[in-house]
């Protein structure tokens, strides 16, 4: 089956584009000993850069994205893509596994947040909504926990029933990438005046990744569902 990302009937109106990317038969997803040479070279132009690596204004447009009702996305709830950018400039950028690198080489250098999937364990039916009061999920080893009140978000299955398990600034452990994984699916956030030549240039890139990085059988894309 085919992976889908559809727009919820209450996200009105819709404040970004996606880019919707799955791969199947990658190989065991093991821990990176060290990163590709492409996202090593990318790494240190991004510290002799900075900020500059991505076009003008990139940065506030991603914001912008996410900014609504009690949302700022400042401070630890800023987009992926200033994390990476950030452990960059620090000397501190994360080496992974495969797949999961070859998310944050997008990320890193388009200057878009992205999230990444286990496909067992997300399905193939995702759903981009706002986060409602209370809704919550554990993003890493440690317990710590994400407040997805306002927060764009993608939940796994239908808009009847559904799950968070991913967002622009971080993603649900539920559903990460484990040494199991063998499908994988991710998406890609983009402001929503972003044009879609760049964007599905950003998506064939990350498509290509997850067959040279991750020995990927098959692997596609698409954009973003119509309601």
């Amino acid at each position: 089956m085919t992976p889908t990302l559809r727009v919820h009937s209450g996200l009105d109106p819709v404040p970004c584009r996606a880019a919707l990317i799955w791969a199947r038969g990658i190989r065991p997803p093991l821990p990176s000993e060290s990163l590709e040479p492409q996202l090593a070279e990318l790494v240190e132009r991004a510290r002799r850069e900075g900020e500059a690596l991505w076009p003008a204004g990139t940065r506030e447009r991603v914001r912008q994205m996410l900014r609504h009702g009690r949302y700022r996305p400042s401070g630890r709830g800023k987009p992926a893509s200033e994390f990476l950018l950030k452990a960059a400039l620090g000397g501190r950028f994360p080496q992974v596994n495969p797949p999961v690198d070859a998310n944050n080489a997008i990320s890193l250098e388009s200057g878009l947040p992205g999230s990444i999937f286990d496909g067992d364990l997300c399905g193939d039916r995702l759903l981009l909504r706002r986060g409602l009061p209370g809704e919550r999920y554990v993003f890493n080893p440690a317990g710590q926990e994400i407040d997805l009140a306002d927060l764009l978000l993608v939940a796994r299955g239908t808009e009847q029933d559904n799950v968070p398990c991913g967002n622009p600034v971080k993603d649900s452990m539920a559903t990460k990438i484990r040494p199991e994984t063998r499908d994988v699916i991710a998406v890609l956030y983009a402001p929503a005046d972003f044009a879609t030549k760049e964007l599905e240039g950003w998506a064939r890139r990350f498509v290509d990744l997850l067959g040279s990085w991750c020995g990927a059988t098959s692997a596609d894309h698409d954009l973003l569902s119509s309601r």
